[in-house]
């Protein structure tokens, strides 16, 4: 009977440690995807001067446009934000720059010169490292939350009081069809 009890209560151990750890492991893996995200932002941000530079030396007068994506920057930047703002913000700086390079085409010879050609390529794939940042972000958000809301881990996720993280969504605007002739009446 004895010998029942103790392996019933061996077992019961073993159970949480392994429970516990796998809530470790989750979390850990939350916050490392959040920051590749983060530094594939930071790429995106360090990006953000010599577009500016190379645009105000064509277009003195889109100064609002290049203080508007400034501003952004900066905000973007700031270590006091949280996962959904930093998110926001990205967004709005990601549309106000497609607007910036499409502006462009009034330019022909700022389009044909080889240092914007080459930043706006690197533009192009730094958005697309941080939509696959974001989908790895989601990725990872499910199995944690997964970890969080299921029995047991969910026992030990309430006792280190660990709480379902948001998924990172599309905005209602980026989820519109995108117009073509919008685009090229611009």
């Amino acid at each position: 009977m004895y010998i029942a009890l103790l392996c019933f209560l061996a077992f019961f151990v073993i159970m949480l440690i392994i429970s516990y750890n796998r809530l470790i492991k989750k979390f850990n893996q939350l916050n490392n995807a959040f920051s590749s995200l983060d530094v594939m932002l930071k790429k995106r941000y360090d990006l953000i001067p010599n577009l500016i530079e190379l645009v105000r030396q064509y277009s003195k007068h889109e100064e609002s446009l290049l203080l508007k994506i400034a501003s952004l920057r900066a905000t973007g930047m700031s270590e006091t934000l949280e996962i959904a703002e930093k998110m926001n913000v990205g967004k709005q700086l990601s549309s106000t720059v497609a607007d910036m390079i499409l502006n462009t085409e009034a330019y022909p010879e700022l389009k044909a010169n080889e240092s914007f050609l080459r930043l706006q390529a690197t533009w192009t794939e730094s958005e697309e490292q941080i939509a696959a940042a974001r989908r790895n972000y989601n990725n990872t958000v499910t199995i944690y939350n997964d970890g969080v809301m299921m029995f047991p881990e969910s026992i030990f996720a309430s006792i280190l009081k660990y709480k379902p993280v948001d998924l990172l969504a599309n905005v209602e605007e980026e989820r519109d069809n995108i117009s073509a002739k919008a685009i090229f009446n611009h």
